[in-house]
């Protein structure tokens, strides 16, 4: 199971912190990524961090704005949004990857940038 939470509503350049709560037989043994959907769009991925080595890819679109991170100890894997923009408004998902595509999905948590 994965549970997101962090989610709310923002100011444009402000910050906001998800975080994303997982199973230890989940955490332990995938990779793991943040995409969002915003509303009329299709989904896009955001963020994905390595199980193995804690390595790290970016969309293009946040690169240098956001940062994934995943403490092993809590099972948990976060996302530090910086200089938010309004265009970053949606709903954020974190997922448990295998291959690196997404296999097990949280529930999502809205994030709204307002300008």
């Amino acid at each position: 199971q994965l549970q997101a939470s962090g989610g709310g509503l923002v100011q444009a350049g402000g910050s906001l912190r998800l975080s994303c709560a997982a199973s230890g037989l989940i955490f332990s043994s995938h990779h793991m990524g943040w995409y969002r959907q915003a509303p009329g769009k299709e989904r896009e991925f955001v963020a994905r961090i390595s199980w193995t080595d804690s390595s790290t890819y970016y969309g293009d679109s946040v690169k240098g704005r956001f940062t994934i991170s995943r403490d092993n100890a809590k099972n948990t894997v976060y996302l530090q949004m910086n200089s938010l923009k309004p265009e970053d408004t949606a709903v954020y998902y974190c997922a448990a990857l295998v291959n690196s595509a997404p296999k097990y999905w949280g529930q999502g948590t809205q994030v709204t940038v307002s300008s």
